[in-house]
């Protein structure tokens, strides 16, 4: 999807015609920028302009959302919602999940780790979503992710087309899950046919869950983070590092429960725990990382 409009795309895109688009431009009435020559206009800036003149009768006005924190599993974010006495509740049901939660009010916050090769995923899905003109992405950490293994690793798997070649079992996430992304990115890049490899195999929520899953033989493998394989004492192979960030709209980062969990994810109690866990970064924690 585009970022910047010429003004035939952006007319069409508000359903309006060129010579009102240009007599807007004229007026100094909407939000736009003249490069060599042209006008251009950023879609985001005219979501905003629209969303800015929007009349809500009374008693319609947008609702607080929920006090929860949708999307992806993690056990250090878990920890610092019970720490900071935030009052939030973690519902795990994948990053896309959560984030389409986020998107129709019905979670205050999100917390994605979502992928695409092309770009840093999580703050072009801010970028791009119609319904959060007002969105904000704060940095939580960097999680390490790989290959959970079983103690020891008998199949002596060193890398993903040992995986292959050893036909074993991959469990999987569901379908949105910032892993299930991850893991089809790598397989990938590695010249691997995802689909055809793991064909029937099962599915599990969390990476919990796929760890438990390797610990009690039912799969053979299964890409989470490393604070998940130590937690049930798997061995892990390190395949890849990723942003793991909150997202919300502008107006929840300054209620009190979401701002209890900035203050702890500042403190050094937050970084000894990370460090506790294992295979996480939180240098940049609550650094603001997008705001639209």
């Amino acid at each position: 999807m585009e970022i910047y409009l010429s003004t035939e795309q952006a007319a069409a895109y508000l359903g309006i015609k060129e010579r009102k688009l240009y007599e807007l431009v004229a007026e100094g009435a909407v939000p736009c920028s003249k490069v060599t020559g042209k006008w251009i206009f950023p879609r985001a800036a005219l979501d905003r302009w629209v969303e800015s003149g929007l009349a809500r009768p009374i008693g319609l006005a947008l609702e607080a959302a929920p006090p929860i924190v949708g999307g992806s599993h993690d056990p250090l974010l878990e920890w610092a919602l019970r720490q900071s006495g935030s009052g939030l509740a973690l519902l795990s049901e994948g990053s896309l999940s959560g984030f389409r939660k986020l998107e129709a009010n019905a979670a205050g916050l999100a917390a994605i780790h979502l992928h695409n090769p092309e770009e840093a995923a999580n703050v072009a899905a801010l970028r791009d979503s119609r319904a959060l003109t007002d969105g904000v992405l704060i940095a939580f950490a960097e999680r390490e992710q790989g290959l959970l293994l079983p103690p020891g690793n008998p199949k002596g798997i060193a890398s993903l087309p040992d995986l292959a070649a050893q036909q074993a079992r991959l469990g999987l996430r569901q379908p949105g899950a910032g892993a299930q992304q991850l893991a089809e990115q790598l397989f990938a890049d590695a010249g691997l046919d995802f689909a055809r490899l793991t064909a029937g195999m099962p599915v599990y929520p969390t990476g919990d869950d796929l760890a438990y899953a390797i610990r009690a033989g039912e799969v053979d493998c299964g890409i989470a983070t490393r604070a998940a394989a130590k937690a049930q004492g798997l061995d892990f192979l390190s395949l890849a590092w990723e942003k793991f960030d909150l997202a919300m709209r502008r107006r929840t980062y300054f209620e009190p429960g979401p701002q209890k969990l900035f203050a702890l994810m500042r403190s050094p109690d937050f970084a000894r725990r990370a460090e506790a866990l294992t295979g996480y970064r939180v240098a940049e924690a609550g650094l603001v990382r997008f705001n639209r």
